[in-house]
């Protein structure tokens, strides 16, 4: 983490505001298997009935499952819901 972020970080903390606004991270809310919700999201990289790969500030999210299908999308947000979820991969960014 560079230091503009982490005293955005420290900031956040002593005001008692969600990370997630300060520094523009995702929020991901999982609805038991079969839906998530995806916040602070930047774009599709890669989609299929498998597999979902979003662009995020801190690198990409994959999500991976059957059925997987977009119910609701704009420039920040995205909802997936699949007959089953199997997994959620961060993977930073270099």
């Amino acid at each position: 983490m560079n230091r503009w972020a982490a005293w955005k970080k420290r900031l956040g903390s002593s005001l008692d505001v969600p990370l997630n606004t300060i520094l523009n991270i995702p929020r991901v809310t999982v609805i038991g298997t079969y839906q998530v919700y995806v916040e602070n999201h930047q774009g599709i990289l890669e989609f299929s009935s498998q597999r979902l790969r979003l662009r995020t500030v801190a690198g990409q999210l994959q999500i991976t499952g059957q059925g997987l299908m977009i119910r609701q999308i704009n420039h920040e947000e995205i909802f997936v819901e699949g007959e089953r979820i199997a997994s959620l991969t961060f993977t930073e960014q270099a």
